[in-house]
């Protein structure tokens, strides 16, 4: 009779079941926000063009928000965009600052006169048609730490993965007329066969 009454005590227990509960809904709800968080980070990664996942949007356009100009930064990172805004509230700039959780390739820079890029070498040929096509010729675009391969630039500034490249569009887009000028030249003055 003893061991009966011993099985039945440990058997379904009120206080086991509960423990139990508590620490399956614990390590599910930790791993649930292990991942949100991570996925951010993680994502730009395994992208065709690899994207930095540092939050510069928010230096640089606080920044030029304090210089008294109006800023506005992308980044895909919800993270960063949340923090971005919680510094320019903090830094007193919010009012002239804009944080979009956006995806670079998606954003047209049509309407903008000032550019400033946080790139990686494998994105920058690609970014450089981008901006060659969208922006006005009164445009200026900085580089950061990763000059265009085909520009060149008209001030540089820093040293190493410092290094700052400032690019006048007048200069770019004319480089670019030029060559295609040459290049329709070339292709009028050569014999059709």
């Amino acid at each position: 009779m003893s061991d009966s009454v011993q099985a039945e005590g440990t058997k379904d227990s009120p206080l086991l079941k509960r423990v139990g509960i508590i620490a399956t809904c614990a390590v599910g709800g930790s791993l649930f926000a292990l991942y949100a968080v991570a996925v951010p980070f993680v994502a730009p990664a395994l992208r065709k063009v690899c994207l930095p996942f540092v939050p510069a949007t928010s230096t640089q356009v606080i920044a030029a928000a304090k210089e008294g100009f109006s800023a506005v930064g992308f980044e895909l990172n919800p993270w960063l965009v949340w923090y971005s805004r919680y510094r320019a509230w903090r830094e007193g700039v919010h009012h002239r600052t804009s944080f979009h959780i956006s995806d670079l390739w998606k954003v047209s820079f049509a309407q903008y006169s000032n550019v400033v890029i946080f790139g990686v070498p494998q994105m920058m040929e690609q970014l450089e048609a981008k901006l060659q096509s969208e922006l006005q010729t009164s445009a200026k675009v900085v580089a950061c730490r990763f000059p265009f391969p085909t520009w060149t630039p008209d001030h540089m500034a820093g040293e190493g993965i410092d290094t700052v490249w400032v690019y006048d569009a007048k200069t770019f887009k004319s480089q670019v007329t030029t060559v295609e000028l040459l290049k329709n030249s070339e292709d009028s003055g050569t014999p059709h066969q």
